[in-house]
């Protein structure tokens, strides 16, 4: 599938998120109060041309610097303009004219009704697969987020890769694309409308993991699940029993083990992240209560005290000891039934 339907697609046939045939590109459930407050701001317009698969906007953004793959029309830029405040900044790149344009006419609107002098925002023209053809300088990201975009690329590994060259040490990608439970067979990946909407792009959830590794981001986190529902007939039966899932995941620079290994250490979560002042969500199976003293491996060590994260914990031990491999990893189950994502019991993350 080449970029020139994409842009049709997404430039052309769909004129807002009520064009969908899928629930691919369209994120449930009810964000935090301070994401709903930046979010609350949004021009309309801008709103209209939404069509992600998740929430991708992660806690502790105050002054960070922070590249969107995919931005469309501009909506999680403008609401992550109001989180990184008037210190940070927010990059958006995109392929499509029509949604670019509707991004740019509202960037002085946006600044303003932030309360900011100027814009802390910029859109740039560009193909993810070719990040390095961009004015985006290496090493110089917090955070990289993409919502839904990435399955639409034609080299998915290229974009981690470049994806990794951007991060500073410890920065991360915390974005949502949609997968499959097999690989899916060309006719497919060929139609528009399943292209369009997400779901013949996806790459098969062990392609991905393999891919991201490849790439640099040695234990590649979940911190969220769906799977999703084919609302048209027509493109349900044409999918025959493929199975998609909607997943937001995390991706850390960090020089990390192979395996999750315990060095018998604890962290205590101090609170103070705005959204998570009780209990920090690092992925689905770490939700640290705040006080409360949780054991770790190595690697969610290294999640919590070599990133932004640093100031709001406290270790407990020295890490001199190694005691073998941490007990109780797992690998997610994305394509759980909803039942089972909802149980009390965890369904993924790695330690």
């Amino acid at each position: 599938m080449n970029h020139d339907v994409v842009k049709e697609y997404y430039g052309e046939t769909l004129q807002s998120s009520s064009d969908l045939k899928t629930d691919a590109c369209v994120t449930n459930g009810l964000p935090p109060l301070y994401v709903r407050r930046a979010m609350s701001g949004i021009h309309e317009e801008v709103a209209s041309r939404y069509y992600g698969c998740g929430l991708v906007i992660p806690a502790a953004l105050d002054g960070l610097k922070v590249l969107d793959l995919g931005c469309g029309a501009g909506r999680d830029v403008y609401a992550l303009a109001k989180l990184v405040g008037p210190n940070g900044h927010v990059t958006g790149v995109d392929m499509t004219d029509e949604q670019l344009a509707v991004a740019r006419k509202y960037q002085d609107w946006h600044a303003k009704e932030a309360g900011y002098d100027a814009p802390n925002t910029r859109f740039l023209q560009g193909y993810l697969e070719k990040l390095d053809e961009l004015d985006l300088e290496p090493g110089s990201f917090d955070l990289i987020i993409s919502n839904c975009v990435i399955n639409l690329c034609t080299d998915k590994p290229a974009v981690f890769r470049a994806a990794y060259k951007l991060l500073k040490p410890g920065g991360e990608i915390y974005f949502s694309d949609v997968y499959a439970d097999r690989r899916m067979p060309e006719s497919l990946v060929n139609d528009p409308v399943l292209y369009g909407e997400c779901l013949s792009g996806a790459l098969y959830w062990n392609d991905y993991n393999a891919i991201v590794k490849a790439a640099g981001f040695t234990d590649p986190r979940v911190a969220e699940h769906r799977r999703l529902a084919i609302l048209d007939p027509l493109q349900e039966e044409k999918l025959g029993d493929i199975r998609f899932a909607s997943v937001t995941a995390r991706l850390m620079k960090l020089d990390l083990d192979v395996a999750c290994e315990d060095y018998g250490q604890a962290v205590i979560y101090k609170g103070g992240i705005e959204g998570m002042e009780q209990k920090f969500e690092l992925d689905v199976e770490h939700h640290i209560e705040a006080g409360r003293v949780f054991p770790v491996c190595g690697n969610t060590l290294a999640m919590l005290k070599q990133t932004r994260f640093a100031p709001y914990f406290d270790v407990v031990g020295d890490g001199s000891t190694h005691y073998g491999v941490f007990p109780g990893c797992a690998a997610p189950d994305v394509f759980a039934d909803e039942i089972a994502i909802g149980n009390a019991a965890p369904v993924g993350g790695c330690c």
